[in-house]
């Protein structure tokens, strides 16, 4: 799409069409996180193992995004939203009635496959159908979707589960997805531009061996340690993938995904900021129903009213945040967005058995708060400084690493808070009085403490990565878009 086209008034039915597709498959991200430890009881696995439900929806959507620039620039929006909707409707199906732990995941790891495009595909329409100037309060209304969607998931869990069976949250979500596909078959147009391209497989399996290479060494390292051949070998593996995949990127004259998006410093620091972030993010999406539930046995319901204020506020934000990002820039949000998140992620680490449920709620609300300021802002500010033309590749990268650093930092702390766990175990285990030991109450009791210290170091840890993040923040600069528009007329 033209410049031009950017001057037409934007298509409001497609973009409600794909909203409404793409609130469906986001909500999925976190719709289980609640429901984890129910599913871990009905299928007698471990947490290590059902994390995967969570982590193993975010890789395949990580692997599958980098192939999106291609298939947006490649295929009609209308047949790719379509085709994508209809997996993963099928995939919701599959999960939904799945009679084993096998089936389940395969039914996620199906949806993922489906929901991998729509953020993409999204935000491109948004891109090409709003100005530059006003990007900022489009992207705030697309971040209702991206981030709300997502946040407002453990509050419907947690009610769900404590009422209904969890089987619910996937046989409530397969009607909506219909509704979705439906309504695209019925009214969806085609506005984005095509142009013939090639797909380079050889880069599609560098990208899903490099990143579920990692993913993988790093959920194991819980159970097998962090020097054992079922951890490093994948890792190891995943690291050469990743490079090579790089590598290829900047030889090919059509890359699957062009990493010269990174040559434009806003973009590049953007980037970084964003996969800073997203570890931290999406880890204390798992820890802290962890700590909810697992520790203090807090009810799956009222696990989920606790958070409910938290999605509400970053809810109510997002827009004003898209606004307020047109006026000020990203520097000035960013970093009082992530301050106010370092600090609360802070507090979260020092949150203890007798913490009470006013103090959690306030606390996670006010990281939510400082959250719903970061993401939007730096990612729309590193977009404004591509040329129309890497606008695909952009969000493709965007998404990708998003995805991919969220499920490698969610592993990540799984698997810190286990080990400490275990740790901690261990050492109040050998100083307790062995006739203790025979006690089932005081067993609990101990592995109760075992956990909890193990959540409070992961939270300490995630509070000096956000802490990181902040510091970036300090370097951002807001892109003259009158600028890149002109630069854009040129070309």
């Amino acid at each position: 799409m033209t410049l031009d086209n950017q001057e037409k008034k934007p298509p409001y039915l497609v973009i409600a069409i794909l909203f409404f597709g793409a609130f469906v498959s986001f909500l999925n991200n976190s719709l289980l996180n609640v429901a984890l430890p129910t599913i871990m009881t009905d299928f007698e696995k471990d947490y290590a193992t059902v994390q995967w439900l969570a982590t193993g929806y975010m890789l395949v959507s990580g692997v599958l995004i980098p192939v999106s620039a291609f298939l947006i620039t490649r295929f009609k929006n209308r047949h790719l939203f379509i085709t994508s909707m209809a997996l993963f409707t099928i995939g919701t199906a599959l999960a939904a009635f799945a009679p084993n732990f096998g089936l389940l995941l395969a039914g996620r790891m199906v949806q993922a496959a489906g929901s991998s495009v729509m953020g993409p595909l999204l935000m491109n329409i948004m891109l090409v159908s709003f100005p530059r100037e006003k990007r900022g309060a489009a992207m705030g209304i697309f971040g209702l979707v991206m981030i709300t969607a997502p946040a407002i998931g453990p509050t419907l869990s947690g009610y769900i589960v404590e009422y209904w069976d969890w089987r619910l949250l996937f046989e409530m979500i397969l009607p909506f997805a219909v509704i979705s596909l439906v309504l695209a078959i019925w009214k969806l147009e085609n506005i984005m531009e095509t142009r013939n391209s090639s797909l380079d497989y050889f880069s599609v399996a560098l990208s899903i061996i490099g990143f579920g290479g990692l993913l993988y060494g790093c959920s194991t390292a819980s159970s097998d340690g962090w020097d054992s051949a079922q951890t490093l070998v994948p890792l190891i593996v995943g690291a050469i993938g990743i490079i090579w995949f790089g590598i290829r990127q900047f030889r090919l004259e059509q890359p699957l995904l062009d990493l010269r998006v990174y040559k434009y410093p806003m973009f590049a620091l953007g980037s970084i900021i964003s996969m800073v972030n997203a570890a931290a993010m999406f880890s204390g999406m798992i820890l802290t129903p962890a700590y909810v539930q697992s520790v203090r046995h807090i009810s799956p319901l009222d696990s989920g009213l606790m958070m409910l204020p938290g999605a509400v506020v970053m809810g109510l934000m997002s827009p004003i945040t898209g606004k307020l990002f047109d006026k000020f820039g990203p520097r000035v949000l960013a970093f009082i967005g992530l301050a106010i998140t370092a600090y609360s992620t802070y507090l979260l680490a020092g949150v203890d058995l007798e913490t009470t449920k006013m103090t959690i709620i306030v606390i996670y609300t006010l990281r939510m708060f400082g959250m719903s300021m970061v993401m939007m802002p730096i990612m729309t500010n590193g977009l404004n400084q591509l040329p129309t033309r890497l606008n695909p590749h952009g969000t493709a990268v965007n998404n990708t690493v998003q995805q991919v650093v969220g499920s490698i930092g969610t592993a990540l702390f799984v698997t810190l808070m286990n080990s400490v766990a275990t740790s901690k175990g261990k050492e109040l285990a050998e100083a307790a009085d062995p006739a203790n030991l025979q006690d089932q109450t005081f067993m609990l009791g101990l592995q109760q403490q075992a956990l909890l210290e193990g959540i409070q170091v992961s939270f300490l840890v995630a509070t000096g990565v956000t802490g990181l993040a902040l510091i970036l923040t300090l370097f951002l600069k807001r892109v003259d878009v009158s600028k890149v528009i002109s630069e854009n007329m040129e070309k």
